[in-house]
């Protein structure tokens, strides 16, 4: 049984997380520091072939309101390239999109609780936040 992937997409850094094989619990990977599209699709394929990854969860940042900001809107447009990109090398992966409001702060306080100091973290704060996005994706299956 593949794993399902996690992405907290952002302007600088994009967090990743795998799940267990029987998708049950979600584990942070890594953190990519985006340079542009491309690299980060290439370095998500790596990540899909050497985990065996089967599935695709996006965090949708919506607003408090639920409504769309301007940074949804990058989401859903990296959604589409990721889409594109996976079809155009014969990968059949479903990707599917999260409510991910407050997984950040979720992350940040459980850094904050166990001691380890957020302004010098990001990356971690944002592979932290991926693996809440799963976690809350797994528990609604």
């Amino acid at each position: 049984m593949g794993r399902i992937m996690s992405i907290d997409y952002g302007e600088k850094r994009v967090g990743i997380a795998l799940s267990d094989p029987l998708h049950t619990i979600s584990y942070p990977l890594c953190v990519i520091n985006k340079k542009n599209e491309n690299q980060l699709v290439d370095e998500i394929i790596k990540i899909i072939n050497d985990k065996l990854v089967e599935k695709i969860i996006i965090g949708l940042p919506l607003s408090m309101s639920g409504s769309y900001s301007e940074q949804t809107k990058k989401v859903i447009i990296f959604k589409d390239f990721l889409i594109k990109e996976l079809s155009d090398r014969n990968l059949n992966i479903d990707i599917d999109t999260i409510d991910e409001r407050l997984s950040s702060v979720s992350a940040k306080n459980i850094m904050i609780q166990q001691g380890v100091k957020t302004g010098h973290n990001k990356g971690r704060i944002d592979e932290l936040s991926a693996s809440i996005i799963l976690q809350e994706y797994l528990d609604s299956k």
